[in-house]
């Protein structure tokens, strides 16, 4: 573990160079509670502005990370225009170099649910096979996020097996997510008092094959999901496993609502004891409007760390 691990919300390109998965799961821990992550949606288009890509925005708006959505992982690197558009030609090792915060990307868990026949985006492409799993680590992902997108027919068993496989494939450094935001086809999100599981044993499980962070819903942005529920939830995470930290993830398209409804389910994110609190990609472009990134940002750290990372990125 690099020495004196500065805290996410605070460091500086500087600060973060050569740093490990463990460093990250430190310097996350070290923010208290404060972390914000953006999530780009790279099938969707070039992005929002010409000239830069989401990520880049985001990072200016006050994300501390950024998760890329729907990378199509068949190419050597994610700067094949066609196949990755939203990078804009970019690798991810250049893209890491012009934002100066951690990059990871989101794989959906292959299972044997039934799969739309209309596919938007090419599934097998972002699949959390072996290949595309040792395809993240060799590209230099910061961290691994574990899941499925809506409709793509991934359970919840599905998620845990695949944690499992990431964890033997990368070994004990990578950082990965791991749970259920999301409803994909007719399973319940973590957290849904009309699941038919119970989510802590789904959680012990999930600690148990080998995640370092619980992806949990918002409260506030999924019907039926209390901050009560979600906060219960955090804290089983923190104590089941002391280290082991929890994400919500504020989406369902709400990450495109007005600045104040976001505001709002910011508190109530804080209020689960989240480590992390993530904003999705359901907006124009391939992310949420940057003005939402900015107000969870202000919301959850205040102006003074939102400003840091919004100038930090040559430090």
């Amino acid at each position: 573990m690099k020495k004196n691990v500065v805290r996410l919300i605070n460091a500086s390109k500087k600060d973060l160079q050569g740093i490990t998965g463990r460093d990250l799961k430190a310097s996350i821990l070290k923010s208290e509670g404060r972390v914000v992550m953006g999530q780009h949606l790279i099938f969707a288009g070039d992005g929002l502005v010409r000239g830069v890509n989401n990520t880049e925005l985001m990072k200016a708006f006050g994300a501390d990370m950024v998760m890329l959505n729907t990378c199509n992982l068949k190419g050597e690197d994610l700067n094949d225009v066609k196949a990755n558009p939203g990078m804009q030609g970019m690798t991810l090792q250049e893209l890491k170099e012009r934002v100066n915060i951690p990059v990871g990307i989101y794989l959906g868990c292959p299972g044997k649910n039934e799969v739309p026949k209309d596919k938007i985006y090419d599934l097998e492409g972002m699949l959390a096979t072996e290949d595309n799993i040792k395809k993240c680590q060799e590209l230099g992902s910061d961290f691994i996020v574990l899941g499925g997108n809506p409709g793509c027919g991934t359970s919840i068993d599905d998620v845990i097996r695949t944690t499992k496989l990431a964890r033997e494939i990368c070994g004990e450094d990578m950082l990965i997510f791991a749970g259920k935001w999301e409803d994909g086809i007719t399973e319940k999100v973590l957290g849904d008092p009309t699941a038919e599981r119970d989510a802590k044993e789904i959680i012990k499980e999930l600690i148990d094959a080998g995640a370092d962070v619980i992806d949990l819903p918002a409260p506030g942005s999924r019907h039926g999901i209390s901050t009560h529920m979600i906060q219960e939830l955090v804290q089983f995470t923190h104590t089941y496993k002391p280290g082991t930290l929890a994400m919500t993830f504020l989406n369902s398209s709400v990450e495109c609502a007005d600045e104040q409804t976001i505001r709002h389910i910011a508190l109530m994110m804080k209020e689960t004891g989240a480590d992390i609190h993530a904003i999705g990609d359901g907006g124009f472009g391939g992310c949420s409007t940057p003005e939402n990134v900015l107000q969870l940002s202000i919301s959850l750290k205040g102006k003074h760390y939102t400003y840091f990372r919004m100038a930090s990125t040559n430090r």
